[in-house]
């Protein structure tokens, strides 16, 4: 691999080479060898991705800030924006899909994911768009119930299905606009975020309120905001989201950080300050803030003193060569898998495991045991 080459195409803020490529690391998945970023550097995206066989480079998905009010926060991100489009932001598991060589899914953190590569080639007439646009990557997310990372139910999908995001140049990392994109995306067949609103900042502020009082309602994620070129966009999310991150971050309650838990408390407790009008509808947020924090907590403890494997639970499937290569592929990365079963449906392998959560489940075995905690 040229160094000098790449470093002059990637357009970094790093001085020298040897000044970025130090913190790029080297896998080889299908004997085909790449080099990734596991994070951000030197103005490059974490999950930036070179393949020298294909004498491609594929970017990183850039990190999307957050605003916790929306009034002014909309109009004041977006100040010098005439128009924006207002989509859901889909609870999944985001990858990017390129040609290089052949048509991968990379991870955020720059893996090749062997079990959402064949998934993405079934679900999307990937040749027909690369065949038309080799130098585009698609970015998308896995969603669905039956999903190695991110399992979420979604109304009509049995098992998982992928929906388009984004489209981007592979190389710069340069996003179509949201208009095109969608029209896009619609001439290939692929499925798409819904599409809330498109207008001037000011005056989408209350159609956002709704959208996300809609999205709530019915247990979603949340919203993403862009700009019309596609370049600026800032997240918001719904209290059903920072609730369901907040049960699940406690029951496995030594396996996350007080960063991740206090970051959904804060952002609970903005969106009470502008949505929760009445003390009334103030104590209800409470009172279901406070079950998500205890209520998980105190029944993975049960579950524990039972004997019981805690952990995240999942459901996949696939041709059985691609479920043993995710198997493989999740243990790689030191995690470790129990299985809970394995049947054959219909030509497909259906694997239920438990990633286990194994720092909980001694933690917690040492307090019940009469173990100290320091503090």
């Amino acid at each position: 691999m040229d160094r000098r080459e790449y470093f002059d195409r990637l357009d970094t803020a790093a001085e020298e080479p040897a000044e970025l490529f130090e913190h790029f690391e080297q896998y080889s998945t299908a004997d085909r060898t790449y080099h990734a970023l596991p994070d951000a550097r030197h103005g490059l995206e974490r999950g930036t991705v070179l393949v020298p066989a294909a004498d491609a480079i594929v970017r990183g998905y850039p990190s999307i800030p957050r605003i916790l009010v929306l009034d002014p926060g909309v109009t004041d991100f977006f100040d010098d924006e005439p128009t924006i489009a207002v989509e859901e932001k889909l609870n999944g598991f985001n990858v990017r899909i390129a040609d290089v060589g052949e048509v991968v899914a990379f991870t955020r953190g720059g893996y090749v994911c062997p079990y959402t590569t064949p998934r993405v080639r079934t679900l999307l007439d990937t040749e027909a768009f690369f065949a038309d646009h080799p130098e585009k990557m698609l970015c998308a997310e896995l969603i669905g119930p039956e999903s190695p990372y991110t399992p979420h139910d979604y109304d009509a999908i049995e098992s998982h299905a992928v929906r388009v995001f984004g489209i981007r140049d592979r190389e710069s990392g340069t996003p179509l606009p949201v208009a095109e994109r969608r029209a896009l995306c619609d001439s290939y067949g692929f499925d798409q975020p819904r599409l809330f609103a498109r207008g001037e900042p000011s005056e989408l502020v209350g159609p956002i309120r709704d959208a996300v009082a809609e999205l709530d309602a019915a247990g979603r994620e949340g919203v993403l905001m862009k700009s019309a070129d596609g370049e600026s966009m800032v997240k918001y999310t719904t209290e059903f989201q920072h609730h369901h991150e907040l049960a699940h971050a406690f029951s496995l309650p030594f396996e996350y950080g007080r960063d991740f838990v206090f970051s959904r408390v804060i952002r609970d407790a903005f969106q009470a300050a502008e949505f929760d009008e009445t003390d009334e509808r103030l104590r209800e947020r409470a009172h279901d803030l406070g079950e998500s924090i205890l209520l998980p907590m105190v029944e993975t403890i049960r579950e524990i003193e039972a004997g019981k494997t805690v952990g995240e639970r999942h459901t996949v499937r696939g041709a059985p060569e691609h479920v043993a290569a995710l198997l493989e592929h999740l243990r790689d990365h030191s995690l470790t898998l129990e299985i809970e079963a394995d049947r054959r449906e219909d030509g497909d392998r259906v694997v239920e495991f438990v990633k286990v959560a194994e720092s909980t489940r001694d933690r917690t075995q040492h307090y019940l045991e009469g173990g100290t905690r320091d503090e």
